[in-house]
């Protein structure tokens, strides 16, 4: 039996546990040894206590938890912080990117540490544990290009919904995936005028059915760049499972678009689906490219940390119990990225 470890996350504005007070009780039920680190759910309304209620042992300090648990399960990828306590004798279990960040993969290598990534964990051919987040992220999306197009934030005052007859916002969405099929959800309940682009057609036909006003298209240069001109947001929502995200919207899309329009790519985690993307942060969460906003904010659940918590504690409690049970069922050996100094997975 594996010895459960629930660090506090040190990225910055990351407010998300990994696992909640109701979620480590399943656990500790059952036998397995939880150590939680002392403010680890604080960000998302968790107290200690209600962990201490749930049975587990709480650790004062980083040093303490990592030295007492060996299943590590956290939500974002370790930073120098945390991968100065993991060593070969951890089990790491949380989400890893590793397409886009090549540091990490070496450190993870060179340490021997034993990691499975949430994001490559496929159950018939889905994403069960990336997709809850995807969605979240999917509506976060829409939300920040709406606050964005205010014109005191740079945007071109462009009300999506529009009013009383007036001309709608166009949102352009990239990608029909979990996160796309979000972002254009919220968008058409707001009434703006939705654009969804993928290459598979029978999922633009699920998306039709279900909103009969939404412009559907094969995505490929031409369809973006003619979509792109009108498009007060375009929302890049484009993953390949593992993989570093292709750049699919071009310099020539961005270019295309309106002054005061807005960009949002939430594959930025994957390094991003767009040409002139790049990483930003909560606190600093837009920047402009040639009078196009953009924002590509690497941890964008966790601006809703109580619900993103919650869906990702019930999403992954299943694989953790087997792993704490050293019960390596398919799935999760094929989710494994590193093991014994070797990469795993293909990037």
């Amino acid at each position: 039996m594996q010895k459960v470890g629930i660090p506090t996350e040190i990225k910055p504005f990351e407010k998300r546990v990994a696992l909640t007070p109701d979620a480590c009780e399943k656990l500790t039920s059952k036998g397995v040894e939880v150590h939680v680190q002392s403010g680890a759910g604080m960000g998302a309304g968790f107290e200690d206590d209600s962990y201490k209620a749930a049975g587990c042992v709480l650790q004062p300090t980083a040093v303490d938890l990592y030295k007492n648990a060996e299943l590590i399960v956290k939500v974002k990828e370790p930073l120098e912080g945390d991968l100065a306590h993991l060593n070969s004798k951890h089990l790491l279990f949380c989400y890893l990117h590793l397409a886009s960040s090549p540091a990490l993969v070496e450190a993870l290598l060179e340490k021997k540490i034993k990691s499975v990534a949430f994001e490559t964990v496929v159950e018939d051919g889905k994403t069960p544990l990336l997709a809850p987040m995807s969605a979240i992220a999917g509506r976060l999306a829409t939300q920040i290009a709406t606050w964005h197009l205010h014109a005191q934030r740079g945007g071109n005052g462009t009300l999506l919904g529009g009013i009383h007859g007036k001309p709608t916002g166009h949102v352009l969405v990239v990608g029909a995936g979990v996160a796309g099929t979000e972002a254009a959800r919220l968008a058409y309940g707001m009434g703006a005028q939705v654009t969804v682009v993928d290459i598979n057609a029978q999922r633009l036909e699920t998306l039709k059915q279900e909103m009969p006003k939404l412009h559907t298209d094969t995505s490929n240069d031409d369809t973006l760049l003619q979509y792109a001109q009108t498009a007060d947001v375009l929302v890049g929502a484009v993953y390949v499972v593992g993989k570093k995200a292709p750049t699919v919207v071009k310099q020539q899309h961005v270019t295309a678009m309106a002054k005061g329009s807005i960009v949002v790519d939430i594959s930025i985690d994957q390094g991003g689906c767009v040409a002139t993307s790049k990483p930003c942060s909560h606190d600093k969460p837009v920047y402009e490219v040639e009078g196009v906003l953009h924002s590509a904010i690497t941890n964008l659940p966790a601006a809703a940390p109580k619900t993103a918590s919650e869906i990702l504690s019930q999403s992954i409690l299943p694989y953790v119990e087997n792993l704490a049970q050293n019960n390596w069922i398919t799935t999760l050996t094929q989710a494994i990225n590193t093991e014994d100094g070797q990469l795993k997975v293909e990037l």
